[in-house]
């Protein structure tokens, strides 16, 4: 998360920050400082480069009240907080720090779009969030990282949304956004943003069932996990958990937004590590960084948000594995998790007639419904319930290279799973 910006905002416009300082004043009494310090360097950059803006690129004021906004927004994760946050960047967006054609303001601009995208997307509006992403294309001035983050985030919430076409075709323009800009073979940036667009194109391809190439950082990971060379993918993890962490310790600009921001990347990384850890028998390495990931989405969305689902059937699923391994039983437990992300995701129990029924993340709420059936099936008095609600969940599974009892980590079936937390979909 980000910390609270001091609402005695120091500035080199005097009219500006007088007016931003005032605006601050008038929605808090207790301002708290932002901290902003140089790039950290970590072996994370070696393959997440391109991920943060140096402080030196952006007005520090403009990026004091995009801070204050997230950090408020987040505070009870209420509509009324949510609207005050919205109202500060709306407000940020006004002032002269943020006008015209400099390349300052327009990364400053571009940041608070990707704020704004954010929050829209954490309360549920994803039109409006993808309208904030789409606005991006037009800052032609700005740093080519701020529109590629803008990209990648409209192409992530299309994937959320089960709008692969549209993802993949975002993605194409965002290897081409970038290839325009190319200077030089040797440019650090160009090298590090066509590094970046070509891992969304290598997550679109996981989406979609192909596992025979792969790209950087969590997509990247993910790869190596699906390839089964567990150790590689483990570094990888562990390499952008350091590299996240470091950023947000630090404070400059992460380059990211909606489902693809800074916690969704930390959130991604720690799912990603409990599964494998979980596939390879740790569980009680996997246990500890599930937990981590279900306190990082609880403590970003709230704990009836649609993400906390998503890693609570990673969790329901560890717990089926190791009983299933250990012969042991572990069905209260199961079922009261997959009953919560029934809860959670609003997934119907009862049949629906004709087609099959448009459901949300239809990859987890099948899940859900799945393990929960099996939890059912196995007690003699809720065995027809549980064949009844198996049913329901074959009706809306929808992947392309996986049966539901593949994702449901069957011991005895030869291909590896993945739940991306980021997309609400299974690799």
């Amino acid at each position: 998360m980000f910390r609270i910006a001091s609402s005695r905002l120091s500035s080199r416009a005097a009219s500006s920050v007088s007016s931003t300082a005032s605006f601050l004043a008038s929605l808090t009494a207790k301002p708290s400082p932002v901290s902003l310090t140089p790039l950290a360097a970590t072996s994370f950059r070696s393959y997440g480069n391109g991920l943060e803006l140096d402080k030196s690129m952006a007005n520090p004021d403009a990026i004091n009240m995009i801070n204050y906004a997230l950090n408020h927004a987040r505070t009870d994760k209420s509509f009324g907080s949510y609207g005050l946050g919205l109202l500060v960047l709306k407000h940020c967006l006004t002032i002269e720090l943020t006008e015209g054609k400099d390349p300052k303001n327009e990364n400053s601009k571009g940041i608070a779009l990707l704020a704004m995208s954010t929050l829209e997307y954490e309360r549920g509006e994803y039109d409006i969030a993808l309208e904030k992403l789409q606005s991006i294309h037009e800052l032609t001035n700005a740093y080519l990282g701020v529109r590629v983050a803008a990209l990648e985030a409209e192409a992530g919430l299309y994937l959320e949304l089960g709008q692969d076409d549209k993802a993949s075709a975002i993605a194409d323009k965002c290897v081409e956004v970038v290839e325009k800009q190319k200077t030089d073979d040797d440019d650090e940036d160009f090298k590090a943003l066509i590094l970046r667009a070509k891992a969304l194109k290598g997550l679109i391809e996981l989406v979609k069932g192909s596992i025979e190439s792969g790209t950087a950082a969590l997509s990247y990971g993910e790869f190596l996990y699906l390839k089964q060379n567990y150790s590689m993918a483990k570094e990888v993890y562990t390499s952008v958990l350091k590299g996240a962490s470091d950023i947000k310790k630090f404070g400059n600009p992460y380059l990211g937004a909606c489902n693809m921001n800074l916690e969704g990347l930390m959130m991604g990384a720690l799912c990603s590590l409990g599964q494998l850890e979980t596939y390879q028998g740790n569980y009680g390495n996997a246990e500890k960084a599930l937990t981590q990931a279900l306190t990082l989405a609880e403590e970003t969305y709230g704990e009836k948000h649609p993400k906390v689902g998503v890693v609570l059937t990673s969790i329901a699923l560890m717990y089926r594995r190791r009983a299933m391994e250990e012969r042991t039983s572990s069905l209260m437990v199961q079922e009261g998790l997959y009953r919560k992300v029934i809860d959670i995701l609003k997934v119907t129990e009862t049949e629906s007639e004709g087609s099959a029924p448009v459901v949300e993340r239809s990859d987890i709420a099948a899940i859900a419904r799945g393990g929960y059936a099996e939890v059912l099936s196995v007690q003699e008095n809720r065995k027809s319930e549980g064949e009844k609600l198996k049913k329901l969940a074959e009706t809306i599974w929808k992947n392309r290279r996986l049966t539901l009892d593949e994702a449901l980590l069957d011991l005895e079936s030869s291909k590896i799973s993945i739940i991306d937390p980021r997309i609400s979909r299974i690799l």
